[in-house]
């Protein structure tokens, strides 16, 4: 095809910027989880754009932190990888974040040769136009080369101009997924973000942190989906607080994720969800590899 354009159009910043709420209008779907909580996107997920003219492939990424256990370490490096095989960065920040957390990752994005786009997040929260200037200002210092554009994801505003200045700068090349594929992950995938969306949003402390998601059963038909999940935790104490008294706290995740997927996969679904030990699995490579922490 003449002068069709694609490339790959990576998300990275640090946790609770908006990455995924950015994403998610970029790409018009629901593809990543956003919740007020740090830490909610556990892995690398793409939303591809598509016209007739061109396939931009958006991928949305953990916030970079200091690792204190192995998950956290397999979700740095799934940030770190969308450093190198990016053909246009946006590195997300926010109003309120220290330009300078994290230097390590940030020194980095500063040696890249590809276009980096500096996306300054929820400008809605801002007084004045004066603020703005300075923040503005901090982020040249730091990162002189990249584009920095203003933006609320929340609200929609910069999301047009920031995708027509992606349009501009990608490189001609024919698509690398079909036309009609919007994302690289299969549906048992988003089922599980779906059902770890309701944990996160419905339990406090570590008890999110320390749940993983297995789809054990997906069987669909012309108008329903039965799926069988199961939720692990790492201790006995934290399966008792998940069912809660007389199971309300499961059911209540059950229903809401029934709702959601419901819209989702616009099909009625019948949802049973287990809860299950399974002892460190944060610290555990091979468990962290059974449930597909694994960068690219």
């Amino acid at each position: 095809m003449n002068n069709h354009k694609a490339g790959f159009v990576n998300i990275v910043g640090n946790p609770n910027v908006g990455k995924s709420t950015l994403m998610n209008q970029l790409v018009g779907e629901r593809i990543s989880i956003a919740t007020f909580k740090a830490q909610t996107t556990r892995h690398r997920i793409m939303g591809i754009v598509n016209t007739p003219e061109m396939q931009i492939v958006f991928s949305d990424t953990p916030g970079v932190l200091k690792p204190n256990y192995k998950l956290q370490e397999s979700m740095l490096a799934f940030s770190e990888s969308a450093l190198t095989d990016a053909d246009i960065l946006l590195y997300v920040t926010d109003v309120v974040e220290n330009p300078e957390k994290n230097m390590d990752f940030l020194e980095k994005v500063q040696k890249m040769t590809i276009p980096v786009i500096l996306l300054v997040n929820k400008i809605d929260m801002l007084k004045d136009q004066q603020q703005l200037a300075g923040i503005v200002d901090r982020w040249h210092t730091l990162l002189p080369n990249a584009e920095i554009l203003p933006i609320s994801a929340k609200n929609k505003f910069g999301a047009d101009i920031l995708l027509h200045r992606i349009e501009q700068l990608l490189p001609e090349s024919p698509a690398f997924f079909d036309k009609d594929q919007l994302t690289d992950k299969p549906a048992r995938f988003f089922v599980s973000e779906i059902i770890r969306e309701k944990i996160l949003l419905y339990y406090d402390k570590e008890i999110p942190y320390s749940v993983e998601v297995v789809v054990e059963r997906f069987k669909e038909d012309e108008q329903k989906i039965h799926i069988n999940a199961v939720i692990y935790v790492e201790r006995e104490s934290q399966k008792g607080i998940i069912i809660g008294h007389q199971g309300v706290a499961l059911k209540k995740v059950s229903t809401e994720a029934r709702k959601t997927l419901e819209k989702f996969f616009d099909k009625h679904i019948f949802l049973e969800i287990f809860v299950k030990v399974d002892k460190d699995w944060r610290s555990s490579e091979r468990e962290l590899g059974n449930f597909g922490y694994r960068p690219e």
